[in-house]
């Protein structure tokens, strides 16, 4: 079977049937469909079913979208020759409220691991907790089942980041998904807003500035019942969305990143989730360079990054990384060779070890803003240090 993700497993099974000719003998939308081709969406059991006769697939596509709601264990980076999927048996008898606090307190722990491991040794832990999370809920009686939903959104929230990072789109797109849902069974605002940044948040590696704004804006729709920290992770994220879009509107990106920052300080929840700008140093001036960076504003981004760069915490290897990657392709496009090489050599030596896609991503993505000393030593040295990254 095509080892392919869910979206494209669907594209070679179409092949040269259009998507509108799908959508109309499987009776789904063609938005929904290239959702799924894409990245953004994955397939219910029924719709994959409905689109494995559509195009006689023997149930191929439906099969696809099993495998990938049970992880295998070398998929999760174990090295388990012959062993098969991972199960627990269903939970009986009553859940004691003392597992939700349980589960909580164990999230600060993971997202320091996160940033020190990267995506692939924490994987099989998150996704093993998150797996017994939904099995107890489902289990629970209200109050604690709704308890152990607002875990399971940030469970799932963090294995689709992990996935994210690992550059695994579809699996990603799983867990946000998987999020959203719970998030909304919870029934609690935060959640829910939580839950529709995350999926902003996935739309931001496809580059896809207007469904990145739609999904922030929908997570502040309820405004006025949210608390500071999820109100900051919208703004941001519809910060970085019009930063995408074709017409770059910097004040309205400056705005937006200022009405985040007053919020900073107001942050005093003691939820464990979402912590990232409180926990972050210089969290709003991160985003901000990044979308400056993206925006074509490079000297201002590459400011900015020395700013961060002086004060973040060794410990926060991978994200360094980035940030250091970051900061090359800005100065790479201003241009200052010497530095642009200095710095992205010192984020290349952290790659292989953490596993990060993104970051793989962040360093290839430099030397296209080297264009104009592309043929220099500076140039030909940059390219080998890039060439050398696996």
């Amino acid at each position: 079977m095509d080892e392919g993700t869910i979206g494209e497993t669907l594209r070679r099974l179409r092949g040269e049937m259009s998507v509108r000719r799908l959508a109309d003998l499987a009776n789904v939308s063609k938005s929904h469909i290239w959702g799924i081709e894409h990245g953004h969406r994955i397939p219910s059991a029924q719709i994959a079913a409905a689109l494995d006769r559509a195009l006689h697939a023997d149930g191929e596509l439906l099969e696809r979208v099993e495998e990938m709601s049970v992880p295998r264990v070398k998929e999760l980076g174990a090295d388990f020759r012959g062993v098969g999927p991972i199960h627990h048996l269903p939970h009986q008898g009553p859940v004691a409220p003392e597992l939700v606090m349980y589960f909580l307190e164990q999230l600060p722990g993971h997202y320091k691991a996160d940033m020190w491991l990267g995506p692939r040794q924490l994987i099989p832990t998150v996704i093993t907790q998150a797996r017994l999370i939904d099995d107890l809920a489902r289990a629970a009686d209200t109050p604690v089942r709704l308890g152990l939903l607002g875990a399971g959104v940030a469970y799932a929230a963090l294995l689709g980041w992990l996935y994210q990072d690992a550059g695994d789109v579809g699996r990603s797109a799983h867990w946000r998904t998987v999020a959203l849902d719970m998030a909304h069974r919870s029934g609690d605002p935060q959640f829910i807003s939580y839950a529709l940044t995350n999926k902003a948040m996935h739309a931001v590696d496809f580059d896809d500035g207007r469904t990145v704004i739609d999904f922030a804006e929908a997570a502040l729709a309820d405004e006025s019942r949210l608390s500071a920290k999820t109100r900051i992770l919208a703004l941001v994220h519809r910060a970085h969305g019009h930063s995408m879009l074709p017409v770059k509107d910097k004040d309205l990106v400056d705005r937006l990143l200022d009405q985040a920052a007053e919020l900073v300080d107001r942050v005093d929840d003691e939820h464990p989730w979402g912590n990232a700008c409180r926990r972050t140093p210089g969290y709003i001036t991160i985003q901000r360079a990044t979308a400056y960076g993206r925006m074509g504003v490079y000297r201002e981004a590459a400011a900015l990054w020395d700013q961060i760069l002086d004060t973040a915490p060794a410990s926060a290897r991978r994200d360094n990384g980035v940030f250091w990657a970051r900061q090359a392709a800005a100065l790479a496009a201003m241009p200052e060779p010497e530095r642009a090489v200095q710095i992205a050599t010192t984020a290349a030596a952290i790659v292989g070890n953490t596993g990060s896609a993104r970051l793989r991503q962040e360093m290839k993505a430099i030397p296209r803003r080297a264009t104009a000393w592309r043929n220099t030593a500076s140039g030909r040295e940059l390219i080998e240090i890039i060439s050398g990254i696996a």
